[in-house]
């Protein structure tokens, strides 16, 4: 019974590194856009790329930047996943996202794999096609 425990522990351990790896670009997405909808900026700064951590260097700064310069991303509402593409190391995921002000927003999503599963390496807002044209 002793050597089943160890073994079952062991089984745990090893499974929860491959749960985190399995999570998709979508389930990183989601759960960051969440965080910052509950205001928990130190979960979403889980989702972050240590490129990212880097320039900001803490989960603050972080939090503050994404606050006024992206507040479609921190009162986001109706997240919908649109294209996707793989380019090189970097796989690019489109999100459409309502914002505070009502409006939908299209998102350019810049993911990487690390040793720690997909986490966000930059986000840009894709601008509107001119509609006057």
């Amino acid at each position: 019974m002793k050597h089943l425990s160890a073994a079952l522990v062991g089984l745990t351990l090893w499974a929860a590194p491959l749960a985190a790896q399995e999570a998709t670009i979508e389930d990183v997405i989601t759960g960051q856009l969440q965080a910052f909808r509950d205001r928990d900026v130190d979960a979403a700064w889980q989702y972050a790329s240590p490129t990212i951590k880097r320039i900001f260097r803490t989960p603050e700064t972080f939090g503050g930047m994404v606050r006024n310069g992206y507040p479609m991303v921190w009162d986001n509402a109706d997240a919908r996943f649109l294209d996707q593409q793989a380019t090189g190391g970097r796989t690019r995921q489109e999100v459409q996202i309502k914002g505070p002000d009502g409006l939908f927003y299209i998102l350019d999503y810049q993911m990487i794999m690390t040793p720690d599963g997909w986490q966000i390496d930059a986000v840009q807002v894709i601008p509107a096609p001119d509609m006057m044209s």
